[in-house]
């Protein structure tokens, strides 16, 4: 039984089970990229696995059905980091199993979806779900950007209704030199980070963050991104003919096309020129009046059941939405009364709280954001321990979005993607103008509280954090501010670019466009669009104009506060980094870390060592200070011959006494060296506890010291 050969050839299974592999190649910049479909993951719809190097990237993409009643597209996406991909076993002592998304992971599954969800059909409302798995990392090659193209090839053989490809790069800047996807180390070196994704005919998305770059080298940098963008949107395309995938069908939110026309022909111009307010709360009114105008209008339509009152609701304010749109393009006006570069009032204030180490309010229109800075000892740095690498992290920004500051009542979960995304874009706009880690030791977070908003809260915080940091006495080198920019296109191929955004712009808008810098140029770039792509043309004028309301915001900040303040706060921690000789760092940790533990535990400081003798000394005063200090000096000090002490006798022996001259540092009297005289017995003359002047006589190459007590033996008696 068995001996029977069960794969003989007349009963051999059918092998379908295995897909033909389909595979496409390219050298992009010296560097071999190979997207392989059919090999992996093949109950999904459409899959595929990247590879650079040794970093290999799977991207699944799943179609389900339609869903009825749903008016949005419900796409999902998700990046794995697996740490088996880079070697390694999560440090968590209890939990080996990877737990929830890092926050890199969220940012980069935002980064994945916000250059595809626009290249679906509108009105599709099918769900989609995207899985990115790195399952290789060489630690050379970033997963993030290969993750993104790997998305776009999955979703290209996958049949979907997808106006692909995406393809997507990152530019870095050394010495004024672009890099094409630099390794990590040239990414922490470079002056620039710059993800910029986008179609072979114009870009969709961009990420960055830049040493204050100036405008021109940051086009420069797009520039140079897209040319590589059109070669992987080429290799997409390659991989598409080979595999020329069925089409899928898939479902729209349908509505009556004829009532939407017999409704919106109901509205008078006037009365939709009526919908307009400066603050959102008069929006509201004028809008829900002509809600109500409508509902008297098609009152028996809506008593027999033919329209819905929400239904309603929604092409009125669609029918207002196009309205603002008409006369952005045709006057240059927006609802609030502003022409497109006008910005909102500004209103800024510093040291509001008492307890806080530094805060700053900035409110433009009726956003309102409060920034708190609080300063911490380096043993505060927060530890990332990931896919690729276990890192400190001193500088950290936390953004928080209630939802009362819209006038909503919602239960809090935690945490969301969108609260993630926009704490980076703020941490990441400030880092380059943070002191370094010699100048200013101090661990610091600073969280932005979101109390009032419409439109543009990420913008806010990072102009909110450059006020607390300044008035919390942290030295930047320059105040960073942002600003939120907005398209409005029309299909004639007329444009009106929009400084300063609010809620409805951002909504009914065609782009999100954030800058952030200083002075002396950009520090971080992020740029969402709803359309197709965007042409250089535009963002060229976009990254213009922000950059005029960038220097108005900047004065408007400095009106309240201009440079840091000389004095950190009272309640801030002392820091001081003193320096010992490194062959000391045994002596002060102590054995078992006893003696660190001790000084910690009498003065009430955190200190922390580096293996170079650098420590840092954390403190609540200046007494404690001056305590912990003095202590690991005596400690870390090499006596010299011929140096005098008032040491304690620590032992008494028969050959001699043992003198602790410092906290951990004894050096013995020899009999023959207490007196000027013979002395028979030492307990005659010394005791244990007993204070002696001592004078060190020798030091030998293993560093014993040798003391004597005669030549101050007369002073006493």
């Amino acid at each position: 039984m068995f001996g029977l050969n069960i794969f003989k050839k007349d009963n051999q299974l059918d092998m379908n089970y295995f897909k033909e592999v389909k595979e496409v190649k390219h050298v992009l910049n010296g560097q071999e990229i190979s997207i392989k479909t059919g090999q992996y993951a093949n109950q999904a719809d459409g899959s595929v696995t990247i590879t650079i190097g040794e970093t290999v990237v799977l991207a699944a993409a799943t179609m389900g059905s339609a869903r009825e009643g749903v008016d949005f597209f419900p796409m999902m996406v998700d990046y794995e980091e697996k740490f088996y991909a880079s070697g390694k076993i999560n440090s968590n002592r209890f939990m080996k199993r990877e737990g929830r998304p890092s926050d890199n992971a969220v940012l980069t599954a935002r980064l994945i979806d916000r250059p595809l969800r626009p290249l679906f059909p509108e009105g599709m409302n099918n769900d989609v779900q995207i899985i990115c798995t790195v399952i290789s990392a060489d630690l050379i090659s970033d997963p993030s950007v290969i993750a993104l193209n790997a998305a776009s090839a999955a979703l290209m053989v996958s049949g979907m209704p997808f106006k692909g490809p995406v393809g997507a790069v990152r530019v870095g800047m050394i010495d004024g030199e672009f890099v094409l996807n630099p390794n990590y180390e040239e990414k922490l070196s470079g002056q620039l980070d710059l993800l910029v994704a986008g179609t072979l005919d114009a870009i969709t998305m961009v990420e960055a963050g830049a040493s204050e770059i100036s405008p021109e080298k940051m086009i420069e940098a797009l520039e140079f991104g897209h040319k590589y963008i059109v070669e992987l949107c080429a290799l997409q395309n390659k991989l598409y003919e080979l595999v020329k995938p069925e089409p899928k069908a898939y479902g729209t939110f349908e509505r009556d096309e004829e009532l939407v026309a017999k409704i919106t022909a109901a509205l008078a111009e006037t009365d939709l020129e009526s919908v307009k307010g400066v603050t959102k709360k008069e929006f509201k009114v004028n809008l829900s009046a002509l809600e109500e105008k409508a509902i008297a209008h098609f009152a028996t339509e809506i008593e027999a059941g033919t329209i819905s009152k929400g239904f309603l609701k929604g092409i009125v304010l669609e029918a207002v939405e196009n309205t603002m749109r008409k006369n952005v393009i045709a006057k240059g006006a927006r609802y609030d009364g502003r022409t497109p570069e006008q910005i909102r009032p500004i209103k800024t204030e510093v040291g509001i709280f008492p307890r806080p180490h530094g805060t700053g309010m900035f409110q433009r229109g009726e956003t309102q954001v409060v920034s708190f800075a609080t300063l911490g000892s380096p043993n505060s740095a927060q530890i990332i321990d990931s896919m690729d690498e276990e890192t400190k992290k001193s500088y950290i920004h936390h953004y928080n979005f209630p939802p009362y500051s819209v006038g909503e009542v919602k239960p809090l979960r935690g945490v969301g993607r969108r609260e993630i995304g926009h704490g980076f874009l703020a941490e990441r706009a400030l880092e380059p103008v943070l002191p370094s880690k010699e100048v200013f030791p101090y661990t610091i977070r600073v969280v932005s509280e979101t109390f009032a908003c419409n439109g543009s809260s990420s913008m806010a915080s990072v102009c909110g954090s450059t006020l607390a940091l300044m008035d919390a006495g942290v030295p930047i080198s320059a105040p960073v501010a942002g600003i939120a920019m907005g398209l409005i296109t029309d299909d004639s191929g007329a444009y009106k670019i929009l400084t300063d955004i609010q809620g409805l712009e951002d909504f009914a808008g065609d782009m999100d466009f954030k800058v952030a810098g200083t002075k002396n140029g950009i520090t971080a770039l992020q740029m969402d669009i709803k359309l197709t792509g965007l042409s250089l043309n535009i963002m060229k004028e976009a990254i213009a104009q922000a950059g005029t309301a960038l220097t108005f915001i900047l004065a408007e900040m400095a009106k309240t506060i201009a440079e840091p303040r000389a004095q950190l706060s009272k309640y801030a921690p002392l820091i001081k980094t003193i320096h010992i000789d490194p062959d000391y760092i045994r002596d002060v940790i102590g054995k078992g870390g006893e003696t660190i533990q001790k000084i910690t535990g009498e003065t009430g400081c955190e200190i922390s060592i580096e293996q170079d003798g650098s420590v840092v000394i954390t403190a609540p005063n200046q007494e404690a200070y001056d305590a912990a200090e003095s202590t690991i000096k005596a400690i870390a000090f090499s006596p010299e011959i011929g140096q005098e002490f008032d040491g304690k006798v620590a032992r008494v022996e028969a050959y001699g006494a043992f003198v602790e001259i410092a906290p951990g540092k004894s050096g013995l009297v020899h009999v023959s060296k207490i007196a000027p005289f013979r002395v028979e017995k030492v307990a005659d003359f010394v005791k244990e506890g007993q204070i002696l002047r001592v004078k060190v006589v020798n030091i030998d190459d293993q560093g014993r010291i040798d003391l004597s007590h005669k030549e101050f033996y007369k002073e006493e008696k």
